[in-house]
């Protein structure tokens, strides 16, 4: 487990959250913030994060949306412990079990949720170089296939839920078959780093048992300089919403 002497305190949202992650380890950054932004989750609904690592995405979500019920399934026990513990510090509920999604711990294969969300790991096990930590390796390093990340999250769905991701934009492709073999109704948020650039990420949510078209908008633009000049902090107005204020992404209709 990570003593309080392996953990920076970060801020989230402009304050409105303080995260415990390890100094050494899998930090998060902007990625889960977004995808707690795309989640469409309402007062009184709940929600999985399959692979919540040290709860960023699901105390993000549950900072902006009062009232839900919230679970987290995480591999790494320590990160699983690190996730408990940032809860209770911002008075955040959120349950979480420690387990594989592959192998679904038994106190989740009878629950069923509204929203699935996850930000599943970026890098093919082949591509790269392994990172020094052990447990940051672990989280960006994929070991069970983007497809199988996909079907787990519709098995703990409602008819109807929700499943909202965040992935490298390399592999689109791939996560568009693995949801069109249980859903639909896909919407395909590009995340572009400035504009005029390729984006970098997709932010992708389908419904379980779905039927509408897919909808690909126009790319969510983070900076709003044409270029990196000084170390100081060049957010688009809407990136600022997002990032600092905690509103939803555009996903809408």
């Amino acid at each position: 487990m990570f003593a309080a002497g392996d953990c920076t305190q970060d801020r989230f949202l402009d304050g409105r959250l303080v995260v415990a992650q390890p100094r050494a380890g899998y930090r998060a950054a902007m990625d889960p913030v977004l995808l707690a932004a795309a989640c469409g989750a309402k007062p009184g609904q709940n929600v999985l994060e399959l692979g919540c690592g040290a709860g960023v995405a699901s105390l993000c979500l549950g900072r902006r949306v009062v009232d839900l019920h919230q679970v987290g399934l995480e591999l790494q026990p320590a990160y699983a412990d690190l996730a408990r513990r940032n809860a209770e510090a911002n008075q955040i509920a959120l349950d979480v079990f420690e387990g594989d999604l592959a192998r679904m711990p038994g106190g989740l294969r009878g629950q069923s949720f509204d929203h699935v969300i996850a930000n599943p790991p970026y890098f093919a096990p082949q591509s790269g170089t392994a990172a020094a930590d052990a447990g940051r390796e672990r989280a960006q390093r994929e070991a069970t296939p983007l497809a199988d990340w996909v079907r787990a999250g519709y098995k703990r769905l409602h008819p109807g839920g929700w499943l909202t991701l965040i992935q490298n934009a390399d592999r689109l492709a791939e996560m568009l078959a693995a949801l069109s073999m249980g859903g639909g109704s896909i919407t395909v948020l590009p995340v572009a780093p400035r504009v005029g650039r390729p984006a970098g990420r997709v932010i992708v949510t389908a419904r379980k048992g779905g039927k509408g078209p897919l909808r690909l908008l126009a790319p969510f633009v983070l900076h709003a300089k044409a270029a990196h000049g000084a170390d100081v902090e060049d957010l688009t107005e809407a990136a600022q919403a997002v990032l600092r204020h905690a509103q939803p992404l555009p996903l809408g209709p």
